[in-house]
């Protein structure tokens, strides 16, 4: 079985068809710009153009970049405040004809890394994080999800988000070495143990791939795995929690 696999980022919007038996990308992946600004009207037509370029005529997973509550977009984050209240589940499927089910983005990349990735079979609670513009992570217990569990939006200092201070984003833009920003994640995953002492982590995102670069600053007791599913993740797990939804 093949399911549309949509993957709505701050700069692209991603999308490919998933065979979701064995999680590989039946076509080409195929991108467009994210629209600005980012109002609901404008996605949804962008996301008809993906919808087009396959001819696709099945139901639709989608990845969303903030907090999705049965379907619902809860809060802002980096998208423009109109979205705020919208069932983005059914903006979708009222502008393609097609069923379609939306969940948070970094949970999305969690599904795909614990369905097909270095989380399949894990057992206990296992955090996801995907390294990039922010911190997305994703919860898992008994590799069941718990959704949105936006720990990259955790308070840290003077007010400010720890996603701020210890994403990518801060490496580049304070033009941090990695041992430097290193120091700076491990305080994020530092401050997750404290909190919900999880049994594992797996770091995805552009950054796991230079692992090998900050893994001497990593100091927690808890093991810490690269994730495998790299720049596909996205879509891959959109595709997985609408079949999980689909056939519930």
């Amino acid at each position: 079985m093949e399911i549309l696999g949509l993957d709505i980022g701050g700069s692209g919007i991603k999308a490919a068809p998933v065979n979701i038996e064995t999680g590989e990308l039946t076509a080409e992946r195929f991108r467009v710009p994210t629209p600005i600004p980012t109002k609901p009207e404008s996605v949804a037509e962008a996301v008809q153009t993906l919808v087009n370029h396959f001819a696709w005529k099945g139901p639709i997973g989608c990845g969303f970049p903030t907090v999705v509550a049965n379907g619902r977009c809860m809060t802002k984050s980096n998208i423009h405040k109109s979205w705020v209240g919208v069932p983005v589940d059914e903006l979708l499927a009222e502008k393609t004809g097609l069923p379609v089910v939306v969940i948070n983005d970094a949970d999305a990349a969690g599904l795909a890394e614990m369905t097909f990735g270095a989380g399949k079979g894990q057992m206990g609670l296992v955090v996801t994080v995907t390294i990039g513009t922010g911190l997305g992570t994703g919860v898992f217990y008994n590799g069941q999800l718990i959704p949105n569990f936006e720990l990259g939006r955790i308070y840290y200092k003077n007010g400010e988000i720890i996603e701020y201070f210890a994403a990518d984003s801060a490496r580049k833009k304070e033009n941090l070495s990695y041992k430097a920003w290193g120091k700076r994640f491990n305080k994020f995953l530092k401050h997750t143990v404290r909190i919900i002492s999880p049994d594992l982590f797996i770091l995805g995102g552009g950054a796991s791939k230079k692992l090998d670069k900050f893994e001497n600053e990593i100091t927690v007791e808890v093991p810490v795995i690269a994730a495998e599913n790299k720049n596909e993740a996205g879509i891959i797990g959109a595709a997985v929690a609408a079949h999980l939804k689909l056939n519930a």
